[in-house]
């Protein structure tokens, strides 16, 4: 087996000439189009994307769906082209508000009601009860508790409004968990279906402001409850948006994704922009994975061969460091060694305060520097207006420290050189902070500005809070690295230009374009699913955020569905996952006779949390990677301190490994089975890699002996599951039934011949004709499927045929699907769409091939 050594390869090229490199071009253009695009990424806080196929659809998004704004303008000739976001379609302030403003009074029944009678304002509602908003089982604002399993609420609400109010432009807001119907006047005006969402807003224009009338006005919801917590709130708002001057769209005439790169190219009129947004995520280097700045490079081309007066400007708000849009907020600007910034945070931050799944950051801070360009903030109207105007960030009579809506006060004060800030107390009074920078009259010109966002303490492990590696210990600040990466920003971008082409290449000579595209569009995805960082002891540790799963850190269950990415570019990376997991048990907080599931809930990795172990599936993970990485090393150093822990767990697999019990597995959402067929093969293989470790340490014995009873299982397993032309999915399950094997891949990579000869090749032949348009389901069950599995399934072919027979529905999905949201590894194989999960680190297994083609 070769090992890839990266870093020579990147250090060869980053000698090249600044000069040479077109950073601007893509090393290849690629035709997958992604479900959702990454744009600024980091970390599972840090992480905005754009969901659509133009970058002008849509505001910009956290992985949540939470809005995150960053808005791209580029004036021309006195003409203004927006290229990145959504032009803010309103700002909404009360009529009626939501319980997030106040604690509005609703008359309330749990009793079933036919028709739509309830919804009208003659419906009698004297016996409903007088209840308090919001209404629901957990979380914020609920302040009168419902929402048992199968249960109802049905709210009326009493609206006064004046013929002013009627002259508005009226928007509803309402949040819900789970099936919800929204009244006007005794005319429904939303139905939901099963969902639950915070803040959806809802236009009332044309017919719909029809509904409403001068005086007192009834707006009525149903929210059934059908499974899990329970939600329900609803106001009505107005949009006091002043108007502002034409904008037009810019044309987008290409979108390219790579690993560390995302390029666009657009028409403002007789000028095309180039634009490339790079997270600088070199899986070698450790300060650029954990730094939280990237780069946005832009350049401007004239295609008519004159010069243009050409300005180019961006701009974010407060939404990027909070997780509620009703948090205050403090913008302050401020200079630090002769660079001017921007920043925005919580006014409370609450550090590390929250754990949980779909949560944003409220704590740190995000920075824009006047780097390369100027940088403001206050009013979007102002701001905005300005250079609409005058290609200008600095409006008439505007002052620092005063914005719409906002107060001058003291922000946070990180030196001498900064203000006072605008405080913010809701998203309607939100400024916003802004960059350009004014080329002048050019015919081509570029450069680059940056984002980043420190969140000034980024984990806690076992009650110890630490930063990202990338600040070694609190001895570099953000602003100082803001000054780094402009010093090396030619040698980064060739360097990630080059990282790009490895990515692709290994790709396209694993398995072909569609292949290559794949991964490509991936890599960013996974990494900022991580965070990495350095503990007290001097271990390195990367943690994965099980994002849309449940929020735990650190999952075995994610380490291990991942793992081929990092096997195949950077082992020590997967040690850095491993090590933790390792030490719990060696240390003595977790005692059970397998490995731990979690280290809790993100950012707080202070022991499992998850509710029900999972014994095979976790001590067969571990010590599987473990016997992968020894191969990749050459030696066994790394687990040679874990090797009593590894032979407890080995133990554990021998003894309850053939038959599994009634026990989860990582597809845990496919519930438990018993005899789980490839639950059990987990189990040999977890067997028959710490026999490889034995062996390697010359502990001839012990490999000798785990080495023949996983040989032992195999050849059971084989007689027991063989059902005709296939094995089925559980124990005596029947010939009707199936799953994917995939589990089976490490004896290939391996090469130990554990499993019988020919059992591979005939669960692919029989997965080849169970295959629907999206992909090849998990198993018989469901026709959903986990797309991480089906790629170590495909790694298990012999041909090129048969590989891409598997790559093609796949790619089909991701182009295809309507979920857009980053790739979902959980879906429909017939409908395309996301069942579950978005986010997640484990399509790191869609380098299984890859891996295994390093290995041979």
């Amino acid at each position: 087996m070769r090992k890839l050594f990266i870093s020579a390869l990147l250090a060869a090229v980053a000698t090249a000439s600044a000069q040479t490199a077109d950073f601007f071009k893509p090393y290849a253009a690629t035709d997958l189009r992604l479900p959702s695009v990454p744009l600024i990424v980091n970390d599972p806080y840090f992480s905005v994307w754009s969901p659509y196929d133009k970058l002008t659809d849509g505001t910009t998004r956290h992985w949540t769906n939470d809005e995150k704004p960053i808005l791209g303008l580029l004036r021309v000739d006195g003409t203004t082209y927006r290229f990145m976001g959504a032009q803010q379609e309103y700002i909404l302030s009360s009529i009626a508000p939501m319980a997030d403003e106040e604690a509005w009074e609703g008359k309330v029944t749990n009793d079933k009601q036919s028709g739509e009678g309830w919804t009208k304002p003659s419906f009698d509602d004297s016996s409903w009860k007088t209840e308090k908003a919001a209404w629901g089982t957990e979380g914020d604002n609920i302040r009168t508790r419902w929402g048992r399993t199968g249960s109802d609420i049905y709210i009326r609400r009493d609206v006064s409004l004046s013929d002013f109010d009627l002259q508005e432009d009226l928007y509803l807001r309402y949040s819900h968990d789970d099936v919800f119907e929204l009244y006007v006047n005794g005319t429904k005006v939303a139905d939901t279906g099963e969902t639950w969402v915070n803040g959806v807003v809802l236009h009332l224009d044309g017919d719909l402001k029809k509904l409403l009338h001068s005086g007192s006005n009834t707006i009525a919801a149903h929210c059934h409850n059908t499974t899990g917590g329970a939600y329900a709130d609803f106001g009505l708002f107005k949009n006091i948006k002043p108007k502002g001057q034409d904008i037009r769209v810019a044309e987008q005439k290409s979108v390219d994704v790579l690993a560390t790169n995302t390029y666009y190219t657009f028409a403002c009129g007789p000028v095309e922009l180039d634009l490339v947004f790079t997270a600088p995520m070199l899986i070698d280097d450790y300060d650029l994975i954990s730094m939280p700045i990237n780069y946005v490079s832009y350049q401007v081309r004239a295609t008519d061969g004159r010069r243009h007066d050409v300005q180019v400007y961006f701009s974010a708000n407060p939404l990027q460091a909070v997780n509620k849009d009703t948090q205050a907020t403090v913008t302050t600007m401020g200079s630090e060694e002769g660079v001017r910034y921007v920043r925005t945070g919580t006014v409370e931050q609450p550090i590390l305060a929250k754990t949980g799944d779909g949560i944003c950051i409220d704590w740190g801070y995000f920075y824009i520097p006047a780097i390369n360009g100027q940088v403001m903030m206050g009013a979007p109207s102002d701001i905005e207006g300005a250079f609409i105007q005058s290609g200008k960030i600095f409006p008439q009579q505007s002052r620092e420290g005063r914005g719409q809506g906002g107060r001058a006060a003291q922000g946070g004060r990180p030196g001498a050189g900064w203000g006072r800030g605008i405080v913010a107390r809701k998203a309607a009074d939100m400024p916003t902070l802004a960059y350009t920078h004014d080329f002048g009259q050019v015919e081509t010109a570029s450069s680059f500005m940056m984002m980043g966002y420190d969140e000034i303490e980024d984990i806690e492990y076992f009650y110890h809070r630490y930063k990202g590696y990338w600040a070694h210990g609190g001895s570099v600040t953000l602003l100082q690295a803001f000054k780094s990466m402009q010093s090396r920003y030619a040698s980064i971008m060739n360097r990630c230009r080059q990282f790009d082409k490895m990515i692709y290449d290994d790709g396209m000579k694993a398995g072909g374009k569609q292949y290559a595209e794949i991964l490509s569009g991936s890599y960013r995805h996974v990494m900022a699913a991580h965070k990495l960082f350095e503990d007290k002891d001097g271990n390195l540790l990367f943690f994965s955020k099980e994002n849309n799963s449940n929020g735990c850190v650190n999952t075995v269950d994610l380490t291990y569905p991942e793992a081929p990415l990092f096997l195949a570019y950077n082992p020590e990376l997967q040690k850095a996952m491993m090590t933790s997991i390792f030490d719990y048990s060696l240390s003595g907080r977790w005692t059970k006779p397998f490995a731990a599931h979690d280290l809790g809930t993100y950012p707080r990795a202070n022991g499992q949390v998850y509710g029900g172990d999972m014994p095979l599936e976790e001590a067969g993970n571990m010590i599987t990677l473990a016997a992968t990485i020894c191969m990749l090393d050459g030696n066994t150093s790394y687990v040679e301190k874990y090797f009593d822990v590894m032979t407890t767990w080995a133990d554990y697999l021998v003894e309850n490994g053939l038959h599994p019990a009634n026990q989860l597995c990582t597809d845990d959402f496919a519930g438990h089975w018993a005899g789980n067929c490839n639950l059990a093969l987990k189990a040999i293989m977890g067997i028959a890699g710490y026999a490889e470790i034995a062996r390697m340490m010359g502990k001839d014995d012990a490999y000798r002996t785990y080495n023949a009873k996983a040989r032992e299982m195999a050849q059971a397993w084989e007689k027991e599951t063989k059902v005709k032309d296939h094995y089925e999915l559980a124990y005596g399950a029947g010939a009707d039934t199936w799953s994917q094997k995939y589990n089976m891949v490490w004896d290939k990579l391996w090469k130990t011949g554990i499993i019988p000869a020919g059992a591979m090749q005939t669960e692919l032949k029989y997965y080849l004709k169970k295959q629907n348009k999206y992909g090849l389901p998990l198993d018989v069950r469901k026709d959903y499927t986990k797309s991480d599995w089906i790629m170590w399934t495909a790694a298990m072919t012999d041909t090129d045929k048969d590989f891409q027979a598997f790559v093609e529905p796949l790619y089909r999905y991701v182009n295809e699907t309507t979920s857009r949201v980053p790739i979902s590894d959980w879906h429909d194989t017939k409908t395309g769409r996301m069942v579950g999960f978005k986010a997640r680190s484990v399509i790191g297994g869609y380098w299984m091939k890859v891996l295994a083609d390093k290995m041979k």
